[in-house]
């Protein structure tokens, strides 16, 4: 547990995710081989988050006779996509709990203002009975997780996480700032966002990466 940057930031370390995470970074990693590792790495990602999800006992029946086994208890998981580089993670998250529902944000940075401006959002009925998994590969300048965020809270929800691969010390700040009760988990925290708020070292745009648009 990192916590210099965020209250409740937590830096995945895992060996398995680290080698992946810097095969993603390799610029002559392709399309293919990057959005392949972003299911893997958000896979072990997912097993992270979800480790201290409720437990109940329920009656089964094995081959060989009854028993009270574990099953995980209540309304389950949301994860929400911040659109469109978040689905890269969500769907790899989703190999792992097939049954979550999907809530997508989509948000654009208003040039003049660099603010983000929401242009879409789709949510589960449900939402704010569910652990939300708030997406994006990248936390630059916390904006659009910080409005992704604020209007989680204004549809209820009250049990938030955020999961990315990168973050910075701004975005850091800048959710700490706004959301320091939501937890943070990422596979790196960078140096810092350069001229163009670009996080450095990085791994270039997540999204240009997984569609192969640029």
């Amino acid at each position: 547990m990192d916590q210099t940057f965020h209250p409740r930031l937590t830096v995945l370390t895992h060996p398995l995710v680290q080698h992946k995470l810097t095969i993603m970074r390799r610029r002559e990693t392709s399309t293919g081989e990057f959005r392949s590792l972003a299911r893997e790495v958000s896979l072990l990602m997912a097993y992270e988050l979800t480790r201290d999800l409720p437990i109940e006992r329920v009656p089964i029946d094995t081959p060989l006779e009854p028993m009270m086994a574990p099953s995980i208890a209540g309304k389950k998981l949301c994860i929400v996509s911040i659109l469109r580089a978040g689905d890269g993670i969500a769907s790899g998250m989703l190999d792992l709990v097939p049954s979550a529902r999907v809530g997508h944000v989509g948000l654009y940075r208003d040039p003049a203002t660099q603010r983000p401006v929401e242009y879409y959002l789709k949510l589960p009925e449900d939402v704010a009975e569910r652990l939300v998994i708030v997406v994006d590969p990248m936390l630059a300048t916390g904006h659009s997780a910080s409005a992704a965020l604020g209007r989680l809270k204004a549809a209820g929800c009250n049990n938030l996480r955020f999961a990315c691969l990168l973050a910075v010390p701004e975005g850091l700040s800048v959710l700490a700032a706004a959301h320091p009760d939501v937890p943070v988990f990422a596979c790196a925290v960078d140096r810092a966002l350069d001229e163009h708020a670009y996080i450095r070292p990085g791994l270039g745009d997540a999204g240009d990466r997984l569609f192969g648009t640029k």
